[in-house]
């Protein structure tokens, strides 16, 4: 009977030993685990007093990014920066995506639950084949838990690449409002004063002979023109501040944008060109009919009609891509 005791005594004890091991064990590995967390956010911290925007090649992605544990959100852009990549819209979206890194370093709400990195196809490929990237740019959101889920892929296509278009985007994913600050541009400025001097020192030297300031044809040129701009998407392009062309998805460039909700710089000078010959068509043939001379006056009809019948036709086709199911073309699909 002592000798059972003994026995349930002993493993008692060790059975209490055994649980106050596991739980210092325990209590380590979680000590160790914030120790590592706080590591990370110190070594970002100092990393992001060096540049707004972090570089990453594969290995610090994985210990920054994919790695546990992490309770900051991270936006990390993915382009191809190398010349040799011919990525004509990485450096346009560089630049807007510095912007709203720096708006972000320099604002109040500047704190250690978000950061801003990049990883380049040249120093990091083996990234773009884990996340099965093949093309660039692209903007992905990094949640604190989790993985990203389809919303946390910036939709550039339809949004386009500016900053405050990015900036609205990382609000919506992180709930964290970054003000867009721009670096001062006097381009402008200098633009309309240097306009201002030529045109104004045009009017002295003719201060004599002004008759061509009562030219109807020539304010109705202007008018055209301004038209034109108007129409073709130039104020939209002021405002939203689109690339000037874009990768497709196939490797190429594409000139015209797939969606109704975009629209890229070259397009809107090609659909200006494009109404431009529309209306230069109309106004030959109208003027046929006023010609006296039957020849040519058939010549100008002629020459009108095709540019309106072709010119249009484009036109129609370029809004039929934009517009996915619109069932009518005419000439070109």
């Amino acid at each position: 009977m002592k000798l059972l005791l003994k026995i349930a005594v002993l493993t008692a004890i060790s059975l209490c030993l055994f649980q106050l091991a596991n739980s210092q064990s325990s209590k380590n590995a979680r000590g160790q685990g914030q120790q590592s967390l706080s590591e990370k956010v110190q070594q970002l911290l100092d990393m992001n007093t060096k540049r707004p925007v972090l570089r990453f090649n594969g290995n610090k992605f994985r210990d920054f990014v994919k790695s546990a544990p992490r309770n900051y959100s991270i936006i990390v852009m993915f382009t191809a920066m190398a010349p040799a990549r011919q990525c004509v819209i990485c450096r346009h979206a560089h630049d807007e995506y510095t912007i709203v890194a720096n708006s972000y370093r320099y604002s109040q709400t500047y704190s250690n639950k978000l950061f801003f990195a990049m990883v380049d196809f040249d120093e990091g490929s083996d990234v773009f084949q884990m996340l099965r990237l093949n093309t660039a740019p692209v903007f992905i959101h990094f949640p604190p838990k989790g993985k990203p889920k389809p919303a946390d892929t910036m939709d550039i296509q339809r949004v386009g690449v500016s900053a405050e278009v990015i900036g609205k985007w990382i609000q919506e994913r992180t709930d964290i409002q970054i003000r867009i600050f721009r670096p001062p541009n006097y381009s402008a400025t200098v633009a309309i004063l240097m306009l201002s001097l030529f045109v104004g020192g045009f009017l002295y030297l003719r201060r004599n002979n002004l008759d061509f300031l009562y030219n109807k044809q020539m304010w109705a040129l202007i008018a055209v023109v301004f038209c034109f701009a108007m129409v073709s998407g130039q104020m939209w392009n002021h405002i939203r501040s689109p690339p000037f062309v874009h990768k497709s998805q196939n490797g190429g460039i594409a000139y015209i944008h797939g969606s109704s909700q975009g629209q890229l710089v070259i397009e809107t000078y090609i659909v200006m060109f494009l109404n431009a010959m529309i209306v230069l068509g109309m106004v030959l043939l109208t003027e046929a009919g006023w010609q006296n001379d039957h020849r040519k006056s058939k010549v100008t009809a002629i020459v009108g009609l095709f540019l309106v019948v072709v010119f249009f036709s484009l036109i129609l086709s370029i809004f039929r891509s934009k517009a996915q199911g619109y069932p009518y073309s005419f000439l070109f699909k």
